[in-house]
């Protein structure tokens, strides 16, 4: 299942796969697709042991690194240099309002406020231009062949580095009109997500998206598709499409190698493919992940409503840390996909690439039977 792409990479299979655990990134790696390691949860310093330690677990195949450098933010992040500074500034234009509101829907649940001795949490992380600076730079100084930017056109000039460091830049979008926005940037690989996609993802369907943004793109621009996969014969059918591989994410919730709680892997188990919903709750842009009763406060009558992104993270980054922590399960969620109704049970990541490539070869069998000579 070789593609123009996966041979210019290096990769056994078109397969690229998203997440941020890095055991879970080194694993797809090993067994011929492209891990792609999400660096927005990571300070600079833990980047750089995460990608230390994926480069001593990957032999030497090629893996991905994704940022988040968003290009519409709060006109009062746009206007902030130093991000020290811009933490401070932001959290205090978080309104009283809405930081009350959050710790009614936790009380409600019987979540405890963290203890006085937890350690001090950063709460801006990747989430603006400044912020992923930093992050920008720990990426360039390892031997990551793709560098992803997950909201947004990337930069021209964060391009144009990567490109002197011998990396392809790849980018998602949900829009043809996004697509040619990263094009006249200078991104190498298009991602198409559909609106089944879990995390931030437009309101178009995969398999109307997919097409759209191939023919717009051309022959010399490659695509990747995303958005809804769990089974190999959405890839046959992405590849007819005209993609050159399938970039996924959150099939690797539950994959052995995983790092996400019991609890949530539970819930993630449980849920069928009508379970999850677009919301604003996490960042303030819509995403998709689990419906929860959390979720589903936000939208009551007494809610103030959603910040810009990022003080909607900022706001709402500590409550999550509580509910993990009393493991609360009307209100532990997760962002992830509408194929969250195929994640059914937990197995090796191995396993999951190969069943992968056996139904895709089953499906475009299928359709070669149908052809005929």
């Amino acid at each position: 299942m070789q593609t123009a792409l996966c041979q210019s990479l290096g990769l056994e299979y078109p397969i690229f796969a998203f997440s941020h655990c890095r055991d879970v990134v080194a694993a797809v790696t090993r067994a011929g697709g492209m891990g792609v390691l999400g660096a927005l949860y990571f300070t600079p310093e833990e980047l750089e042991m995460e990608l230390a330690w994926i480069d001593e677990h990957v032999d030497g195949k090629p893996y991905g690194i994704d940022l988040v450098m968003p290009a519409t933010l709060a006109p009062e992040a746009r206007a902030a240099v130093e991000a020290g500074d811009l933490e401070a500034q932001l959290e205090g234009m978080i309104p009283q309002e809405n930081r009350d509101f959050v710790e009614k829907v936790l009380a409600e649940h019987g979540v405890p406020p963290m203890p006085d001795d937890a350690p001090q949490a950063h709460h801006l992380l990747g989430w603006t231009d400044t912020t992923g600076r930093g992050q920008l730079d720990v990426a360039l100084s390892h031997p990551a062949s793709l560098l992803v930017n997950a909201l947004g056109p990337p930069p021209a000039d964060v391009v144009e580095k990567a490109h002197e460091h011998g990396m392809r830049v790849a980018a998602l979008a949900s829009t043809v009109r996004h697509a040619e926005k990263h094009r006249a940037n200078g991104v190498d690989i298009i991602v198409a997500q559909g609106t089944e996609a879990g995390g931030h993802t437009g309101e178009v369907s995969s398999v109307v998206l997919w097409p759209e943004i191939v023919e717009a793109m051309g022959p010399d621009v490659p695509v990747l598709a995303a958005g809804g996969i769990g089974h190999g014969s959405q890839i046959a059918a992405a590849l007819a499409m005209g993609c050159q591989g399938v970039w996924t994410g959150s099939i690797w919730l539950t994959v052995a190698e995983s790092d996400m709680s019991p609890l949530i892997v539970e819930r993630l188990l449980e849920a069928g493919s009508r379970d999850t919903v677009r919301s604003r709750v996490l960042t303030g842009k819509p995403a998709r992940q689990l419906r929860t009763e959390w979720t589903e406060a936000f939208e009551r009558e007494d809610s103030p409503g959603y910040l810009e992104m990022p003080l909607q993270f900022m706001l709402v980054a500590d409550a999550y840390t509580r509910i993990g922590r009393a493991e609360n399960r009307e209100l532990t969620g997760m962002a992830v996909g509408q194929v969250v109704g195929m994640m059914n049970n937990v197995r090796p990541v191995r396993d999951v690439i190969f069943d992968l490539v056996d139904e895709a070869g089953t499906a475009m069998q299928r359709v070669a039977d149908l052809v005929g000579d």
